[in-house]
């Protein structure tokens, strides 16, 4: 009895460990390659993204401000009421 639940249970793990090994991710090595490739993370469409410095961000934070995005996504997105 115990040697033909033994051997059933491991012609079940033969059987789904087949299966996990013929998958394969293919979207995931081409975004490694990118990645390798640029030196730097690529996005999807292509473009290398540049990166910014602190007084554009800054720039950035400060229009933000001024032109009300700030205040809008803190009454609705960030509002946890």
């Amino acid at each position: 009895m115990k040697t033909s639940m033994i051997a059933l249970a491991f012609a079940g793990l033969l059987a789904t460990g087949s299966a996990f090994a013929a998958q394969s991710a293919p979207s995931t090595q081409t975004g490694q390659t990118a990645i390798q490739a640029a030196g730097q993370w690529v996005a999807p469409y292509g473009q290398a993204v540049a990166p910014k410095t602190r007084a554009q961000v800054y720039q950035e934070l400060v229009h933000a401000q001024k032109d009300g995005q700030l205040a809008y996504l803190d009454a609705t997105l960030y509002s946890h009421g």
